[in-house]
């Protein structure tokens, strides 16, 4: 039994313009699995789920703004004329800078057009062969308590656990990290803006996972969804996660 990241999921005034957004951000393409979803995934013969890539889902809701952003993604680049290039052309996109206390640092933050932050990174070698997203980064209050939990809830291998970061790749040792570092998220009250989405692999039992994961503990969530064939569960710092149907 094992489950794998697929997908970030962004919440979205229009699904359509977002998802555009980053289509163009990574040089991926759109697609549509019904009204108010825009998928964003690489172009050519990638074929989901596959762990070279973590995809984005863009998702309209009537509210986004009142949630919180605990989640972001970094953006890989090669060179630091390639991190130049790639802001100004952010920027032409919709893109603008962002403050969040990051002070005098080698990479740049931005805000997609909606609001949420995330970073285009100066070059580094650990990054190399990520593709476009170097790593899905989320806040937390205590990294090892996160790797604790992750490291048994996903099929990712753990490369690194400290008191300030920890460090999760796809055991193919593809694709980009997701990475849990030590901040000052406060006290969680609104749901997040953006959230991770798993599949458990095909054959595998999306009840025996949830039930494995509130095991290890996971606890189920309300927010809002209805009668869905995903499950929403939120990790051991109160960050919402889907569990989908395996297909």
């Amino acid at each position: 039994m094992a489950l794998r990241l697929v997908q970030v999921n962004f919440k979205a005034r229009d699904d359509v313009a977002l998802g555009g957004f980053w289509a163009e951000a990574l040089g991926w393409g759109v697609s549509s699995e019904g009204p108010g979803v825009t998928n964003v995934e690489p172009l050519g013969d990638f074929v989901w789920p596959d762990p070279a890539a973590v995809c984005v889902d863009v998702v309209a809701v009537p509210d986004p703004e009142t949630v919180r952003y605990r989640v972001h993604l970094d953006l890989a680049t090669t060179s630091a004329a390639h991190q130049a290039e790639l802001v100004a052309r952010l920027r032409d996109l919709g893109a603008t800078p962002a403050d969040v206390g990051q002070g005098d640092v080698p990479w740049t933050v931005l805000a997609d057009p909606e609001g949420n932050v995330f970073c285009v990174l100066e070059p580094r070698e650990k990054y190399r062969d990520t593709g476009p997203i170097a790593a899905v980064v989320v806040d937390c209050a205590d990294p090892r308590v996160m790797a604790r939990f992750w490291d048994e809830a996903m099929d990712w291998t753990l490369h690194e656990v400290t008191d300030d970061q920890a460090t999760l790749r796809s055991a193919k040792g593809v694709g980009p990290y997701l990475e849990f570092l030590r901040t000052t998220p406060g006290p969680k009250t609104v749901w997040n803006r953006v959230h991770l989405d798993l599949l458990p692999y095909a054959g595998d039992d999306q009840a025996a996972e949830v039930a494995r994961l509130r095991g290890l503990g996971a606890t189920l969530t309300d927010v809002g969804q209805g009668d869905v064939p995903w499950v929403v569960l939120a990790d051991p710092e109160g960050n919402e996660f889907c569990v989908l149907r395996s297909r």
